[in-house]
């Protein structure tokens, strides 16, 4: 990678880390550095689970109890086992807790404005769309996609949170066994392969290959959770699973979807997939596509 665009994300670190106030041990003026009352924010009015608190935060399981020990000790935190079951905590705002949250976002907003203020309108929309930009961009390069068991919970948690977006938008409902099956045998190495997508350690996506000798594999399960649309991780997950039905030996991929879901229709479309006959007997589906591939190396 050149030095020179190293020596530009590490400049545009020390301006940003600078100009929201990062460097000081009392974030915003508040009684607390950066990542205290970074933490106070994420457990909310709801309280958060301190699993998915490190996760969202990519923090570490010791540095965590640091900072909710720190939190608690200041009366701002309470840690206590989940009702339903003991074995997770769950860390809420008690009532000064939440009084801090509060100024916290007073502070936060006074600090945006501040950001903003000195530019005219021309120069608040250019520095608007370049923080959109950026934020997407460093979020796209956060995800991680990996080959996982289809029996892992993260996998039962995707494919039942496809089958329920599937149900709410089609017309005629969803039956997940009415259709061509896609086996957990059948989405395990060499049968096939299940990849998901996660940000933040908490699964955001899911796409499924299955392979056949001397036919074309299938494209199967793409899913992205609403709130990752937009990314590209779907685009991600596809062409990783194109590589992997070329290295498989299939020359062509194909895959069915219903005509309610607009914006696979539109992925497959724009990735080079061409509408084509139906070739199964898939009762969900409306539309057939298929996509020559490349021979893979390796």
């Amino acid at each position: 990678m050149p030095d020179a665009q190293i020596e530009r994300v590490r400049s545009f670190n020390r301006t940003v880390t600078q100009r929201v106030g990062a460097l000081g041990d009392r974030f915003l003026a508040q009684d607390r550095p950066l990542a205290e009352a970074r933490v106070l924010w994420e457990i909310g009015a709801e309280g958060c689970e301190v699993r998915t608190l490190r996760n969202r935060l990519e923090l570490d399981s010791g540095h965590t109890s640091r900072l909710l020990r720190s939190l608690e000790a200041a009366g701002l935190v309470r840690l206590a086992p989940s009702p339903s079951d003991r074995r997770v905590r769950i860390a809420r705002l008690t009532t000064a807790g939440l009084a801090g949250r509060e100024r916290l976002d007073r502070c936060s907003d006074e600090l945006a404005a501040s950001m903003l203020a000195p530019l005219d309108d021309a120069g608040r929309k250019r520095l608007l769309e370049a923080m959109r930009t950026v934020e997407r961009l460093l979020t796209f390069a956060a995800v991680e996609i990996r080959q996982v068991d289809p029996t892992h919970p993260d996998a039962r948690q995707c494919f039942r949170a496809y089958f329920e977006e599937l149900d709410r938008r089609s017309d005629t409902g969803f039956d997940p066994g009415a259709g061509i099956s896609a086996e957990p045998h059948e989405l395990t190495p060499p049968a096939g392969a299940l990849l998901i997508a996660y940000l933040h350690a908490e699964p955001v996506a899911c796409g499924a290959v299955k392979h056949h000798a001397a036919e074309p594999s299938e494209i199967k399960r793409m899913w992205v959770s609403p709130s990752s649309r937009g990314l590209g991780v779907g685009r991600r997950i596809l062409s990783e699973l194109e590589t992997l039905a070329a290295r498989s030996g299939a020359r062509v991929v194909r895959l069915e979807t219903n005509r309610a879901l607009v914006e696979a229709i539109a992925l497959y479309r724009s990735a080079g997939y061409r509408e084509v006959p139906a070739f199964n007997d898939e009762p969900f589906a409306d539309h057939w596509f298929e996509r020559q591939l490349a021979a893979a190396a390796g």
